[in-house]
């Protein structure tokens, strides 16, 4: 079979034929000094909240401090409880960490890979204060299950929407579904910066009020700090890059779509699994995992025929370094465990063409024939 080179990214197309009057444009928002929380900041944040239906939208530095930021605009303070699935990213369970509250970890439900809704109401308690759901890959977490154990208003949903910009269920989009929704704009994300970003959404009047001080250093009026906030302010030349982009998204999202329904189709016939996606659910498909029990073996046969599939989270949270203080085992999360243990993710963009397609599909149907 003849080598072909199949990137997991192409950051050239998505600028369109000729970037020119984005260049134009960052060119003239250099010299002119217009850095931080300028009109461009402004301006893709008007149209990132109408993109998600919602009524404020508030870029930060990143999807890492969009978490923080959300968690302690909705009180999550020192002695919380915020629950979380075990098969997320660091990043997660990490803002809980940093405002200071104890992470509770569910298990993955065994084919969505979702957070497992079935093991909510068994890790609440009376000092619960946040759930956090992970639209993982792309896929909508099970949102209508969880908001349904947490109708008391004592318990916000902060939906980690990071890896699903664009995704919907039953046509409302992710991210306006619970008190408030965390982005991020990370290069390798389907809405990319030139660099990191993130953003905070939410309908609630009070909550954006928070976020703002929040992002602004606390900061209530020049020199005026009402409460202990962090720098983290997206930036003015982000902002224009991602606004330049968000028209494009909606397509974007769609071609992944038709990716991975080509993926599935070449693919049916062998020993793998795929995310279940109900009939509700949007997928974006951020990333395109197969599932197998040989999947190391499978990962070193793609990438020698220049395949760049990868691995991601081949350590699940309960087992990171970071949260050994925290008395978690190995065993105590086995879905978790498992999918560390045998998803792959393929490449998955917007603009992979059908002979790139089938030459990956080429590359997996050949390791489990032999050859």
């Amino acid at each position: 079979m003849a080598t072909m080179r199949v990137a997991r990214y192409n950051y050239r197309d998505q600028f369109g034929e000729d970037p020119t009057p984005l260049i134009e444009q960052v060119r003239e928002m250099l010299l002119a000094g217009r850095y931080i929380l300028t009109g461009e900041v402004d301006a893709f944040e008007s149209d990132f909240a109408a993109f998600l239906g919602v009524k404020h939208a508030r870029g930060v530095n990143s999807g890492t401090d969009a978490l923080t930021i959300a968690l302690r605009a909705c009180g999550v303070t020192h002695g919380a409880e915020v629950i979380t699935q075990a098969n997320t990213f660091h990043a997660t369970v990490a803002a809980i960490r940093l405002c200071g509250a104890r992470p509770v970890l569910v298990d993955a439900e065994e084919l969505s890979f979702s957070l497992d809704a079935r093991q909510l109401a068994g890790a609440i308690t009376p000092r619960t204060r946040a759930v956090i759901p992970v639209h993982l890959y792309g896929q909508p977490a099970p949102m209508g299950a969880i908001l349904a154990q947490v109708r008391d208003g004592r318990i916000a949903v902060i939906e980690d929407a990071a890896q699903a910009v664009g995704a919907r269920i039953d046509g409302r989009p992710v991210g306006s579904l619970g008190a408030a929704a965390c982005f991020s704009f990370h290069p390798s994300k389907n809405l990319a910066a030139a660099g990191d970003g993130g953003a905070v959404a939410t309908n609630d009047e009070d909550l954006d009020r928070q976020v703002r001080l929040l992002r602004e250093l606390g900061q209530d009026g020049q020199n005026h700090h009402v409460a202990v906030g962090l720098n983290s302010k997206l930036d003015a030349i982000q902002a224009a890059v991602l606004r330049y982009k968000l028209p494009s998204l909606a397509q974007w999202n769609a071609r992944r779509r038709g990716v991975a329904a080509a993926y599935r189709e070449r693919l049916a016939d062998l020993p793998l699994r795929f995310q279940r996606v109900e009939p509700a659910e949007e997928h974006v498909y951020h990333l395109f995992q197969v599932r197998t029990d040989r999947r190391d073996d499978l990962l070193r046969h793609v990438r020698a025929a220049g395949v760049d599939a990868v691995v991601r989270y081949p350590t699940p949270i309960h087992l990171q370094p970071a949260f050994a203080d925290l008395g978690w085992r190995k065993g105590d999360f086995p879905v978790a465990e498992r999918l560390a243990a045998e998803l792959l993710c393929l490449p998955i963009r917007p603009d992979l063409t059908r002979d790139e397609i089938d030459y990956v599909a080429d590359c997996v149907r050949g390791f489990f024939r032999g050859r």
